[in-house]
């Protein structure tokens, strides 16, 4: 079928919509429809340094639609149902088998290879191969190809702009929270960086009852939305004399638990020099090297807890999340801005001038 997909020609290139031809779904593969497609800045990242090799390429990993056609051999879905796209596991490893499939010992094969597991893709253009399966979906797409492991039924009712941040970047900062740190009613939280994946945390954490939850950026708007989602204070790193000092002010000698999300070392040593004793921290930004003062890890016997999708089980931890969406206690809808899929690069660039916290590109019917 012919469809239309936001492609780059090579790597750190615009993207482009084009018409492309998608195959029909294999016996373990879904068709869906489209209807909304998260923009991350994994997106971004992956654009830039996207070998040439595997180019052209569709990317987009938070996809929500309808299915519209299934294989034989799947199961649990059927044509019609509404359906939010996440990341995809093998189901059979270590990992996936313990319930940890963001960990899969095939991670990097089912999301990051160009395209299936047997390297083929279900996407051309004019004969010739358009590399795919971005997080099991590459969903900056009218149509996507996932299979049953990554594609979850959401309730028909959900609006499509609140269920596709759902399939990786809301999981993981409340995923942090919620599986990683597990934090308890009463303990205080600190989120550095009040991103999209930040202020998940941050509604994760305050709709456990953390309190203080306290949130660090340097941008006015994100401390703001982080205040009005439920942060008890919001800093800024630039403007504040001393970070620790006012965090551990606020949370009466220092916090319980953090995440971080910008992967940045002066921000992971504050983190850690503001926690108190026996304090964890979780780490979700994928930064390039980072030098840890180990001196405060050891002596506060702090925990660290390196972090990939929020440590979730797709399967079970997005409908919890739609739940609390259900329950007014995590308003992702504060969180998000509408583009068309046509204004994808507009989207982009919202997004790097930090106008806007989590675009979210909108399908025609």
């Amino acid at each position: 079928m012919r469809i239309q997909a936001a492609v780059i020609e090579s790597p750190d290139t615009a993207f482009t919509i084009d018409d492309v031809d998608l195959e029909a779904p294999c016996a373990d593969e879904i068709l869906v429809r489209i209807t909304a497609a998260g923009l991350c800045h994994t997106d971004l990242s992956s654009r830039a340094r996207w070998p040439q090799q595997l180019s052209p390429m569709v990317f987009g990993h938070e996809g929500t639609g309808i299915v519209e056609a299934i294989g034989a051999e799947v199961t649990g879905l059927v044509v019609g149902d509404a359906v939010c796209l996440t990341f995809d596991s093998c189901g059979v490893c270590a990992p996936c088998s313990t319930g940890h499939p963001a960990y899969c010992t095939d991670f990097q094969v089912l999301n990051s290879s160009g395209g299936r597991r047997d390297r083929t893709t279900p996407l051309s253009r004019a004969g010739e191969p358009v590399f795919s399966g971005f997080f099991g979906q590459s969903s900056f797409a009218t149509y996507a190809i996932a299979r049953e492991r990554n594609t979850v039924k959401v309730p028909a009712d959900l609006p499509p702009a609140v269920a596709a941040p759902l399939g990786c970047g809301v999981q993981t900062g409340a995923g942090a929270v919620l599986n990683v740190l597990r934090a308890e009613a009463g303990s205080s939280l600190v989120v550095i960086g009040a991103g999209g994946v930040g202020l998940s945390a941050v509604m994760a954490a305050v709709a456990v009852g953390c309190s203080p939850v306290i949130a660090v950026d340097p941008v006015a708007s994100r401390r703001e939305l982080a205040v009005e989602v439920g942060a008890a204070a919001a800093l800024d790193p630039i403007s504040t004399d001393d970070i620790v000092a006012g965090i551990r002010e606020l949370t009466g000698g220092g916090s319980d638990y953090s995440v971080d999300t910008t992967g940045r070392a002066e921000m992971i040593n504050q983190a850690v020099a503001a926690l108190r004793p026996r304090g964890s921290l979780a780490l979700v930004g994928l930064g390039a090297q980072v030098a840890l003062d180990l001196p405060p890890l050891l002596l506060k016997g702090v925990s660290v807890h390196g972090v990939i999708e929020g440590d979730s089980d797709p399967a079970e931890f997005i409908p919890r999340l739609v739940e609390l969406h259900r329950q007014g206690l995590l308003p992702v809808e504060r969180l998000v801005t509408e583009f068309p899929f046509a204004d994808i690069e507009a989207a982009v660039e919202a997004m790097r001038q930090g106008r806007v916290v989590k675009p979210v590109l909108i399908f025609g019917s």
